[in-house]
């Protein structure tokens, strides 16, 4: 059972905001009155804390991107905007699963977790809590795998992304040898 969500064209927008009350509710409730589909959404504030960060996944086929921008952009609160290629873009999740794990499937389930990189946060007689944070489709992947073993309980937090950083090579300057 993949993902479905994963699969389908999207566009990332991080959106630079004014860090106050109702912002949040103003951006949701635009995108809700123009039948846009929000995938996914977090927000948190940057490390100014004056402004926060809006991370909005957004179904491609349901909404222009240039619509969603001229909408966003009338917002006041709004200061910036910029669309993230997946390419161009280190994207991240985190989710906490609660998966069924009779004493014979816990070695199996604790296996696939170190595979993952994931944590076990929480241990029951029967089930156990794991946690993992990685692009979107490591969590996918992940879910399908502990589908056979039956999961209880799962929550993702929605995606955060920022651009990825560039990699110029280091100017190098020549150094000339003085005589002393």
């Amino acid at each position: 059972m993949s993902n479905v969500v994963s699969d389908r064209p999207h566009h990332i927008l991080s959106v630079l905001v004014e860090n106050k009350f109702g912002v949040l509710s103003r951006v949701a409730g635009l995108f809700a009155r123009r039948g846009f589909n929000i995938v996914s959404l977090a927000v948190s504030p940057t490390e100014d804390d004056r402004f926060s960060r809006m991370t909005i996944v957004v179904d491609a086929d349901s909404a222009p991107l240039e619509q969603i921008t001229k909408q966003l952009n009338k917002l006041i609160p709004v200061l910036k905007i910029a669309e993230l290629h997946p390419d161009a873009a280190v994207e991240r999740e985190l989710m906490l699963v609660t998966v069924k794990a009779s004493p014979e499937a816990r070695s199996q389930i604790t296996e696939l977790a170190a595979i993952f990189e994931a944590k076990i946060d929480d241990v029951g007689h029967d089930a156990l809590t794991i946690q993992v944070a990685g692009a979107p489709n490591k969590l996918d992947a992940m879910s399908d795998l502990l589908q056979p073993f039956g999961i209880l309980e799962q929550q993702r937090t929605g995606r955060i992304a920022l651009p990825k950083l560039t990699r110029r090579p280091a100017k190098l300057r020549a150094v000339r040898n003085r005589a002393v």
